[in-house]
C-alpha cells in the first residue's frame, strides 16, 4: 500500500517534477512509489536498454521502493479505454492516498495525455460493478508536479522547501545521462543548470534554498498552521 504515487509519462519526469519532495515524504515516513507510463523511447542519444539502466540507477539513488512501468507507448501516449482501465487497475492496487501528475497544460502531448488518463482512471478506479481487478478505491487527491515543457511563468498553490534533498534530485537527474549530458555538452546553460535555476527560484519565494512548485484544481485543505514556513 502506498501513500503517495507518481504517475510520469517518462522515466526522469517524477525526479525533474518533484525529485526532492519524493525524499522529504520518505523522510516523513510515507511510502512514495513512481509509476512509469512509457518507455521514454526512442531518444536522439538514448536506447531501450540504456533508459532501463538509467531508470535504475535513478531509482537506487532516490531509495525508491516501489517502481514500475505501465508499457504504454512514447510519443503516441493517449487516454483510451484500455489505458484507464490498465491505470485504474494499478490504484485498486497499491491503493495510494494521494496521487501526483504532470501540470495539465503543456506542449508535450504526452504530458497532457498522461494527467487526462489519470484523472480519468482516478474516477473509474471507485466504481463498483465493473471489470476492473481488485476492489473499488478512490485516491483523496490529485497534485500536479512542473516537468513542463513550456517556458512560462508558474503560478503554483504550493511550494515544497526541498533544500535539504536538492543534492539527491540532482544526483538522480545525473542518472539520466542519455536525456540530460550525452549530445548537450555544448548547451549553456545546461539542462541540469535550468532545472537548479527553477528550484532556486521557487526556493526564494519561500525563503528558502531550493523548493518544488505544486497546483491542485481542488482546495487544499490544513489541520493546522504549524507546517506553514
Amino acid at each position: 500500500m502506498l501513500d503517495a504515487l507518481i504517475i510520469a509519462p517518462h522515466p526522469d519526469d517524477a525526479e525533474i517534477g518533484m525529485g526532492g519532495t519524493l525524499k522529504k515524504m520518505q523522510q516523513d515516513g510515507l511510502a512514495v512509489g513512481v509509476l512509469d507510463l512509457t518507455s521514454g523511447e526512442p531518444t536522439p542519444f538514448g536506447s531501450a536498454e540504456i533508459r532501463i539502466q538509467e531508470t535504475a540507477d535513478a531509482t537506487e539513488t532516490l531509495a525508491i521502493e516501489w517502481r514500475e512501468n505501465l508499457g504504454l507507448t512514447n510519443r503516441k501516449l493517449q487516454p483510451t479505454l484500455e489505458a484507464r482501465a490498465q491505470l485504474a487497475n494499478v490504484f485498486r492496487r497499491v491503493r495510494p492516498r494521494w496521487l501526483f501528475a504532470p501540470y495539465p497544460v503543456d506542449a508535450h502531448p504526452d504530458h497532457t495525455a498522461a494527467t487526462q488518463l489519470v484523472e480519468e482512471a482516478r474516477f473509474w478506479s471507485k466504481l463498483t460493478k465493473s471489470e476492473l481487478d481488485g476492489e473499488p478505491f478512490h485516491p483523496e487527491r490529485v497534485f500536479f508536479y512542473y516537468s513542463i515543457h513550456l517556458r512560462a511563468i508558474v503560478d503554483p498553490d504550493f511550494v515544497v522547501d526541498i533544500s535539504e534533498f536538492w543534492q539527491a534530485k540532482i544526483d538522480s537527474l545525473r542518472c539520466y545521462q542519455s536525456q540530460f549530458i550525452t549530445g548537450r555538452e555544448a548547451l549553456n546553460p545546461s539542462v541540469l543548470d535550468r532545472v537548479e535555476t527553477h528550484n532556486a527560484y521557487f526556493g526564494h519565494l519561500i525563503a528558502k534554498q531550493y523548493g518544488e512548485p505544486f497546483s491542485c484544481r481542488e482546495p487544499i485543505g490544513l489541520a493546522s498552521l504549524a507546517s506553514l514556513l
